[in-house]
């Protein structure tokens, strides 16, 4: 057996740089087109590995998040029945992303969990096969389980590594839980962004399509939005609710934060074409 305690398992954010909105599918899934990169401002998963098949979680949220129907359990559960692995782990959760906020928070703490799981049982499943895996539990959790920044079409599972610069953040958490199949189901949702070329759409301004409802459905990240935007470059993350501000420098994105009204919460972060779970696992 692996070491029995591994500590510090990275799971980034996500921004999605675009998003475009292509149309809807028979299965009520959306096609999209949209630019992944994630930043350095994580999430943080520590496992410890136990000789029975018991999977345990615990986190600083307290009791809400250790239910079974958490994806850090599914996940662990997944590659179980995937690989036939006897033992367990028992799993703790550093939460720090916002939940609901577009980031991919669970998406990615279920990732990390099939990377760090795969490497520490030794179950010795490829990227693709923990893709497979991943891709039920959540549209993005191949892109997190891969670790590079990427153009992703379809639902978000066919993914092409692309190096957009690695800019500084300002990120904003209006405080608000968006949720993202409310968004997808309102029948207000432009649905007919025309599919472009990678090539095209790495050289034009870039949009979310999601971003005027959300921002008409909730004030908060209107209002966050209007704030950023006289400093950066703004729009919003995936379905929402946190905005960006794009800066070169990190000086200016701190700047800019040091301005931030007491009534909106924001960070400072690094867009990374390279995610710090890869780096992490590269150290076993």
């Amino acid at each position: 057996m692996t070491a029995h305690l591994s500590l510090g398992w990275p799971a980034p954010a996500k921004l999605n740089l675009f998003l475009h909105v292509n149309g809807r599918r028979a299965d009520g899934y959306h096609e999209l087109q949209t630019l992944f990169q994630f930043i350095d401002y994580c999430d943080y998963l520590d496992f410890k590995l136990m000789d029975g098949a018991a999977l345990k979680l615990h986190s600083n949220l307290g009791g809400v998040v250790a239910d079974n129907d958490n994806l850090i359990l599914r996940a662990a559960k997944s590659l179980q029945q995937a690989t036939g692995y006897p033992g367990g782990a028992e799993i703790w959760l550093d939460k720090r992303l916002p939940m609901g906020g577009g980031l991919g928070g669970g998406s990615s703490d279920a990732a990390t969990t099939l990377v760090a799981l795969n490497a520490l049982w030794d179950t010795g499943l490829s990227n693709a096969e923990l893709a497979e895996i991943g891709l039920k539990l959540g549209a993005d959790v191949p892109v997190f389980i891969n670790g590079l920044a990427a153009f992703a079409e379809g639902v978000g599972e066919r993914l092409q590594p692309v190096f957009p610069p690695q800019s500084w953040y300002l990120v904003l958490v209006p405080d608000v839980h968006v949720s993202t199949q409310a968004v997808f189901q309102d029948p207000a949702l432009p649905r007919a962004t025309p599919k472009l070329d990678i090539d095209t759409l790495m050289n034009s301004s870039w949009s979310n399509d999601c971003q005027k409802l959300v921002a008409e459905k909730y004030p908060q990240v209107a209002k966050a939005l209007a704030w950023l935007v006289e400093y950066a470059p703004s729009r919003m993350t995936g379905t929402g609710a946190c905005v960006f501000g794009e800066f070169e420098q990190a000086q200016q994105a701190h700047a800019a934060l040091a301005k931030l009204p007491p009534d909106l919460q924001g960070f400072v972060a690094q867009g990374m074409n390279s995610s710090p779970l890869l780096a992490r696992l590269a150290q076993l």
